[in-house]
Parts: C-alpha cells; structure tokens; sequence
C-alpha cells in the first residue's frame, strides 16, 4: 500500500558504514593550492536493511533507485557533521555541495573541502584516521511502499524456519542534509517511532487509537506481546539496552500492523 504523497511528517535517519558508503578524501591538485574533496554514497540503493528487529517489533527497509530525483531538482541540502546545524560544511546553493543520483546510490562530493573552518579540519583529520566511521542523512517520507516477505532464520540449534516480517521500500523522500557521523547505527526517538507506527495503520485503513503525549514525556509501557517464556529480543540496532528497551514496549503496544 502506498503512503498518500505529502503525509509523512517524520524526520527519519539512516546510516551506513563507510565500508558500504566508500566515504574518502582526496587531493585534487590545483596549481600551488591543492584542494581536498570528500566523496562518498549517504545512500545505497537497494540494500536491504533491518529497522530495529524486524521479526519482533521492526521492519525491513530498502531505498529505490530514483527515490531522491526529484528532491534534488528542488532542494538545497546540507552536508553537516552529526547532523549538527552549527557544524555546516558545504551546501547545494552555495556550489560546494554536489548530490546525484547513479547505479549506487546517493552520490555525495565535497569540492573543496573548506579548511579555513576549524571543524572542517577536524572532519578530515578524522576521515583519515577512520575516527569518523558512518554516513547519514535525513529526510521526510513522501511515498513508501510496505509488504510483507517471508525471511529465514536459522536457530541456535541449527534448524532454519520461514518467519514473516515486514519490507518498507521508500519510493520518494525529501532530503534535507547529509552527514558524516561518529556512530554508524540507525537511530530514532521513541516518539517518532511511536508516530511512525500510527502512520503504517493509517496507510492500511487501521485504527490509529493511541494517544499522543506531549514532546519529552514517556509514554507508560504496555503489556507485553510474547510469552514471558520467549527469549528477549535479539541486539537492536539502537544505541543502547535501554532504548531498546523503551522502543520495543512502545511498539509492544502500538505495534507495526502487518498485512
């Protein structure tokens, strides 16, 4: 089913290792004053990638070639580090920020790399040194496409069975920066995510009757959905235990609809 155009109001995140994205700096030799310019991938396209755990409270998720072409005709990206505003380190209208799209995916150049900014020093230093590790970028929803695929999975006693889990291709999206990040890790906030699963079930014609609190406050946890019996859910792709935690007994409660 596809996401009415325009109704996803969620600022959403993802991340890549640089071994996947091929981040780098390289030298563009410019008479005496040799310039340095990052090239990387923010985004592959069709990598499948787990949201959380996709067989207890998340999803699976892939990115279709041409789902930022039209962004890019209409928008004026930042590069950023962490996704810090204050940290710019080029932009589409200002020339040193170029983003296409090609058989990879998002293709990102910064031309030059502008040294007189202290921060901009220390991106390079730590690209060199592999201190800074991921790429990420963030972005809105404009049509998304879910469906549900039937996954493998191998048990610790060796038996593989045929579990069902939820795929999210993302057809369209808003752009709004690039970034090269220190944790190379899907990160949302428990609010968002919570948002995010109200506007799965309105996508497919399902009650969304939970009741939204106000920004910062904790929703109370619910019941849980598995047998106190069932192991506890596998590593999250979350920052900590305890975001993972709070994420998987908001989901527990509101939880992804399935077809």
């Amino acid at each position: 089913m596809l996401r009415t155009a325009g109704a996803s109001e969620i600022l959403e995140r993802r991340t890549r290792p640089l071994t996947i994205t091929d981040a780098r700096v390289v030298t563009r030799a410019e008479g005496d004053n040799p310039a340095k310019v990052f090239t990387g991938h923010a985004a592959v396209f069709d990598s499948r990638t787990a949201i959380g755990n996709p067989l207890r409270w998340g999803w699976y998720e892939e990115i279709a070639p041409g789902a930022f072409t039209k962004t890019l005709d209409e928008g004026d990206a930042r590069f950023l580090v962490d996704h810090d505003s204050r940290l710019l380190v080029a932009r589409v209208s200002a020339g040193d920020l170029r983003l296409a799209e090609d058989d990879i995916g998002l293709a990102t150049t910064v031309d030059p790399l502008d040294e007189e900014l202290s921060y901009v020093r220390d991106l390079v230093r730590n690209l060199e040194k592999r201190r800074i590790t991921g790429m990420s970028f963030g972005f809105y929803v404009v049509r998304d496409e879910w469906s549900t695929i039937e996954v493998e999975v191998t048990g610790p006693d060796g038996k593989t069975t045929t579990e069902q889990a939820d795929l999210r291709r993302l057809l369209e999206l808003r752009l709004l920066e690039v970034s090269a990040v220190t944790f190379p890790a899907y990160e949302d906030t428990d609010a968002g995510l919570r948002k995010l699963a109200d506007e799965v079930r309105a996508a497919r014609g399902l009650p969304t009757d939970s009741a939204h609190t106000s920004e910062g406050e904790r929703p109370a946890p619910g019941e849980t959905t598995r047998d106190e019996n069932d192991p506890a859910p596998a590593d999250a792709t979350r920052g900590s235990q305890r975001e993972d935690e709070r994420a998987h007994a908001l989901v527990a409660r509101y939880g992804l609809p399935r077809q």
